[in-house]
């Protein structure tokens, strides 16, 4: 069976994997294993956080909460499968949007999901030490940081000096942006721009070139739907293109 026809293991199954190995007396080092060998490349990657938001918008989630000795299994070391830059938004809980569990997902959240230096060191950190498979950015419905990015700038002139930084970097992402009258359609492309800028933005770096030419990564991109629950998946180079 290729990569691609793969399927990932579902959140429930893996919990019965760990339970059983708990019960044979496995050692921390041998639970921790079995998570790492949980998903083994980038297209397995994508179909687990596609298969994961299926059960989260559809009411089905697994909520993969971890008993004492499986929490405890954590000890031995990180495995998650994927690294994910998304907004610090209070409605974009990631693990629970992907139905992931402790462990699985490697998250870095910064209003408008930008990528900076701290965060770009977070992502380099587990593309090389966590061997990530996937790196998705992730904008989402309703984005304050990117409507920002929108207005004038004599409206954004009393902001603070830091926020008006962080949405420099989104606004290059919006310039130039068509003529769109319905507000809300206007405000996803705008998102879905961004979204497109900084992924190019990272894979300019090149750390992540580097990785994602070897196929040791992918570099994605999703955009999150509050009000559905579902993420719409960007991982056409079409779908891509700034």
């Amino acid at each position: 069976m290729s990569e691609e026809s793969q399927p990932a293991l579902h959140p429930g199954d893996l919990k019965r994997r760990v339970q059983d190995a708990i019960r044979r007396g496995a050692s921390m080092e041998e639970i921790a294993d079995l998570k790492r060998a949980d998903i083994g490349g980038t297209e397995e990657a994508i179909r687990a956080l596609k298969d994961g938001n299926a059960r989260f918008f559809s009411g089905e989630a697994a909520r993969p909460e971890l008993g004492a000795n499986e929490r405890r299994a954590q000890i031995m070391g990180q495995t998650p499968f994927a690294a994910i830059l998304a907004c610090s938004d209070s409605r974009v809980p990631v693990e629970l949007v992907f139905d992931q569990g402790l462990g699985q997902l490697f998250v870095v959240r910064v209003a408008g999901n930008v990528v900076g230096e701290a965060g770009l060191g977070s992502l380099e950190y587990a593309i090389k030490h966590l061997d990530v498979h996937l790196v998705m950015v992730m904008g989402h419905e309703g984005c304050g940081a990117v409507a920002a990015a929108l207005l004038p700038p004599e409206q954004l002139a009393s902001e603070p000096e830091h926020l008006q930084a962080l949405i420099g970097r989104i606004q290059p992402s919006v310039q130039n942006m068509p003529s769109i009258r319905d507000k809300k359609a206007r405000m996803r492309e705008a998102v879905l721009n961004n979204v497109r800028y900084q992924v190019q933005q990272l894979r300019d770096q090149p750390f992540i070139q580097d990785a994602e030419a070897r196929g040791h990564i992918r570099v994605i991109g999703g955009f999150y739907e509050i009000g559905s629950g579902a993420v719409d998946f960007l991982t056409d180079e079409e779908d891509l293109r700034p």
